[in-house]
């Protein structure tokens, strides 16, 4: 299970170090909108899927709290059918549907978890309700 912040279940982009600082800071400024994620990853974990108006809370490198995001829209779809809107959601500079495709997959090969067309890619929508310079005050969490 994914840990929880104030009630909140959490949202760890990335693996640890720069790219999840990078990823972070990228839904801080309000440029990643969208984030996707292996659908066998939430069944691993004993996780179900976000749904739209949950808010979840962005962690950094030592499990703090970064932000709050709200979830915005979810589907399911094969990696060969994300949509080039979506991808470009993420924020991450990709140039093409192709060349989001080809990083994504080579990242989750490095984790040991290879993927092909057909894998289905839970794509996640949202948006950031607070966060920035230490996090978000108790209150807001939950509401």
């Amino acid at each position: 299970m994914w840990p929880r912040i104030g009630g909140l279940r959490t949202l760890a982009l990335g693996t640890p170090g720069e790219l999840r600082t990078t990823l972070n800071t990228l839904v801080l400024a309000g440029v990643k909108t969208a984030t996707a994620g292996r659908l066998a990853y939430y069944a691993e974990e004993g996780e179900e899927l976000e749904h739209v108006g949950e808010r979840l809370a962005l962690v950094d490198d030592d499990d703090a709290l970064a932000g709050v995001v709200e979830v915005t829209g979810l589907e399911v779809v094969r990696l060969a059918d994300v949509s080039w809107d979506f991808a470009h959601s993420e924020g991450e500079g990709d140039r093409s549907i192709e060349e989001w495709r080809a990083g994504h997959s080579a990242y989750w090969a490095r984790l040991g978890t290879p993927v092909d067309d057909d894998t289905p890619i839970v794509c996640v929508r949202l948006r950031l309700v607070s966060g920035g310079e230490g996090g978000v005050a108790s209150g807001d969490l939950g509401t």
